[in-house]
């Protein structure tokens, strides 16, 4: 096949090349120029997309022996993800831009680009793995290793993207990759892995919102509605945040507080405690199957965050009517989960398969007695 392997900079992705090299497929390495105003150089193992990292990528081309270009998608990373980031932390809830650029970007505009230049499938660096089911429907499953496993950043991928894709790191393991790439003699065998937002190399959300936003005046305030402090702008905290809320006057109980609540209008930002956090259902919409959407209630698993845990839960979706089009998702949590607020996405498995994904609307807190 004629494979479009995007090309990061970083070693899963010159290794994924590598192996579709391997393959005997056609490969063209492309990296993607992201950022408006690229950094020349990374901050540590902060972002992806500087510079540095073009070169890095170009340079594993080179020792691969195949073509390499430079997309420059930085118009659609901005509308789609930067903008997106902006507006969902404005509206008081928590996005996550990873699984947006994977949406938007690297498996729809990058994908039809592909497509339209006569490639025949993208190959990226994620770690899953595709199977072809009995009836022809390519199925995405975690990866082996779990501690590396992306599937919930990928699970807003439809049947039709999914059968274009490829993801040849799915059956190893990192220290694999590494080896593997150390011995191609890729320069970038040990080169840190990126984390946190790539559009912000230096980790600080809550600065680099408040730069866009400007200060955004509110409250902090207990369960019972006392007002503890005045803040800068809601948009500086998450959903189950502790750390950073200088709060000064501890709790009645003495124990910490978490942010329980954020009001985006009037700006208010309500704490309460760890239990108080707990949430056993979801509304969820905007939902993406990566196959025929789960009929009637589905007894499955879901994870909440990118890195989180899997919650035994039931899962029904309300297809929409004349009166009320939009498809929800209904998830009952078997598994209470902690910090869970609405702009997340919540992923769907059967045992390692992935059912699809939704954007969780609004969440309902375990009664406590």
């Amino acid at each position: 096949m004629r494979i479009c392997a995007a090309m990061s900079g970083g070693v899963d992705s010159a290794v994924a090349a590598a192996r579709a090299v391997d393959a005997g497929h056609d490969v063209t390495g492309v990296h993607l120029a992201l950022s408006r105003n690229p950094r020349s150089y990374r901050s540590g193992a902060r972002g992806c997309c500087s510079i540095e990292d073009a070169g890095d990528a170009r340079r594993a081309a080179d020792a691969l022996g195949i073509p390499f270009y430079v997309w420059d998608m930085s118009e659609e990373f901005a509308d789609h993800v930067v903008d997106d980031f902006v507006a969902e932390y404005t509206a008081g809830r928590t996005p996550n831009p990873c699984l947006r650029c994977n949406e938007k970007i690297k498996f729809a505009a990058v994908l039809d680009r592909a497509l339209a230049l006569g490639f025949d499938a993208v190959a990226t660096g994620h770690y899953a793995q595709l199977e072809t089911s009995a009836d022809g429907t390519i199925e995405m499953h975690r990866a082996i290793d779990m501690g590396k496993d992306q599937s919930y950043v990928l699970g807003v991928l439809t049947q039709e993207q999914l059968a274009h894709s490829l993801f040849p790191l799915g059956d190893t393991t990192k220290d694999v990759v590494r080896a593997e790439a150390a011995a191609r003699g890729i320069q970038v065998a040990q080169k840190p892995d990126s984390h946190d937002i790539c559009f912000i190399p230096d980790g600080d959300n809550a600065g680099w919102l408040a730069e866009k936003l400007g200060p955004k005046p509110g409250t902090i305030v207990d369960e019972d509605g006392a007002v503890l402090r005045e803040h800068d702008g809601a948009y500086a905290f998450t959903i189950g945040q502790r750390r950073g809320l200088r709060l000064g006057v501890p709790a009645d109980d003495g124990k910490p507080r978490f942010v329980l609540d954020i009001e985006p209008v009037s700006g208010t930002v309500t704490v309460g405690s760890r239990e108080a956090l707990l949430v056993d259902a979801l509304e969820c919409i905007k939902p993406l199957w990566c196959g025929a959407p789960p009929a009637g209630t589905l007894d499955c698993t879901v994870q909440l965050r990118a890195h989180g845990d899997e919650h035994r839960a039931r899962v029904t979706v309300s297809p929409g009517s004349p009166v009320e089009p939009v498809e929800t998702v209904h998830v009952e949590l078997i598994d209470p989960a902690s910090g869970i607020a609405p702009g997340q996405a919540c992923v769907v498995y059967a045992g390692t398969r992935v059912v699809g994904s939704a954007t969780i609307a609004s969440t309902s807190r375990v009664a406590v007695h």
